[in-house]
């Protein structure tokens, strides 16, 4: 396509490669349709119409060489990545037609399915291309796969090549595209600006720490604001990470990716919010002047945070964003971030736990996020644990005592700078594939981008 996404064009160069979409239920009707020399091919190939098995023609129905593929009956909605990641690298198109709603999601699920991060050119590996079917919807494949796609990349890069400033380059080029206001507060601006917390985490990187701030869409439309926790490397600071736990922390901005993806969709899709995205980037290292266990750290809510423990980091940078975002007084606060470990040990790596103040909102997410296959599981703000977080010497510890329930104490910590949003969503999410499944290679992924941005133009539909 147009847009460079993986896997799709637009047109074909030469006639593509026919695929025959076939459900069990059609597979007998489909069988006898064919030349004896085609039905001899699927019987060689065991061939069953199991979702995303297929089977090479001489000749399908129509007589032309092509493709017979395995379609669940209704479609899944992973079953055309299954089909994309079965077949040889070539140019195929979708015989016959497909109901709208169908082809969007087949030409989204092949896109996807089609990602490949490569650093170099020459690395590069061919993939099956499909056409893009006359009935999808480009501009909803466009959105949804362009806005995956981007924040698997900004994920997966490593960390000598996206720090605080790259990522500040890539909210900046969706602000400019879209002609939203962009603005970045670096270094000691963030002090002089009332930022003390994300400035205290970041000051010790030679890459300086920065708030970015993006707005977009009329002044008067319902507020929503988005908080990604940008830190693009951590070491855990003087905390320091043990070698296995760091080998990936990289992706420990994948609260950013994330929130970059849904903040893209919303623009592209052109929905009557006034939208705000809001990323403290930085670096967590240690150095000379790195903040210490026992430092007692301002925030800009006013709130003074005691500091148990740097690697605790996430929730110190998203506290001064969040506050900066709770002034407003939006309709939707929704923050994003790589928090804990102790959600991925509860709901494991490919479900984003789940927090909000508003029971009924979090119930439709969670059912949402079930719909769109891009699962979240609600976990309770569970306010006695608020006791855990409290500071003899200040406000609050920014890690509670004890190796239980990590997930909610750090969800409890956030929601004591969020005061007068309508509505917030805090979503600890791991934002990585620790396995390769149909639409989802492993790597760097967007997870919860697709529930959240169902979540918005349902609730802010025009």
């Amino acid at each position: 396509m147009s847009d460079g996404l993986p896997g799709l064009v637009q047109t074909a160069s030469s006639a593509p490669v026919p695929i025959w979409p076939v459900t069990p239920d059609s597979l007998e009707s489909f069988r006898n349709a064919l030349p004896e020399p085609a039905r001899a091919a699927l019987a060689v190939a065991q061939f069953q119409a199991k979702a995303g098995q297929v089977a090479m023609l001489p000749a399908g129905p129509d007589g032309r060489a092509g493709v017979a593929a395995g379609i669940g009956a209704p479609q899944g909605r992973w079953d055309w990545a299954q089909v994309a990641a079965a077949l040889p690298a070539s140019t195929y198109a979708i015989a016959g037609a497909l109901p709208g709603a169908e082809a969007t999601q087949a030409a989204i699920a092949w896109a996807l399915g089609s990602y490949r991060f490569r650093v170099s050119r020459d690395a590069a590996l061919p993939v099956a291309c499909l056409v893009l079917p006359e009935s999808a919807d480009a501009a909803a494949v466009a959105r949804c796969a362009g806005a995956v796609t981007a924040a698997r990349d900004l994920v997966n890069q490593p960390a000598n090549r996206l720090g605080p400033e790259e990522l500040s380059a890539a909210v900046e080029a969706i602000a400019k595209r879209h002609g939203a206001r962009f603005r970045s507060t670096v270094g000691p601006a963030l002090l002089a600006d009332g930022y003390p917390a994300i400035h205290a985490v970041g000051r010790s990187s030679h890459r300086a720490p920065r708030l970015l701030d993006l707005c977009w869409g009329r002044p008067d439309a319902p507020k929503v604001t988005l908080v990604g926790k940008g830190v693009c490397f951590d070491t855990g600071g003087l905390n320091i990470k043990s070698m296995a736990d760091m080998r990936q922390m990289k992706r420990d901005m994948g609260g950013a990716a994330v929130a970059f993806a849904v903040a893209s969709m919303v623009m592209d899709a052109g929905l009557p919010v006034r939208l705000r995205l809001l990323v403290p980037a930085v670096d967590n290292v240690v150095a000379e002047d790195a903040f210490r266990p026992g430092d007692i750290l301002d925030t800009r809510s006013g709130l003074k945070v005691e500091i148990a423990n740097t690697d605790c980091e996430g929730r110190l940078v998203l506290a001064d964003a969040l506050a900066e975002a709770d002034a407003e007084a939006p309709d939707l606060v929704i923050d994003f971030g790589t928090l804990t470990g102790s959600a991925r040990v509860a709901l494991g790596g490919e479900i984003g736990a789940l927090f909000s103040d508003d029971a009924d909102l979090a119930a439709r997410l969670q059912a949402i996020s079930i719909e769109e296959e891009d699962p979240l599981w609600t976990l309770p703000l569970w306010q006695p644990y608020r006791s855990r977080v409290q500071s003899q010497v200040a406000d609050l510890l920014n890690m509670a005592d004890g190796a239980y329930a990590g997930a909610i104490t750090a969800a409890v910590f956030l929601q004591a700078f969020v005061r007068q949003a309508r509505a917030w969503v805090h979503l600890d999410i791991s934002a990585w594939n620790d396995r390769a499944r149909p639409g989802r290679p492993s790597g760097g992924e967007a997870t919860g981008a697709r529930a959240i941005f169902a979540l918005l133009a349902e609730r802010y539909a025009a």
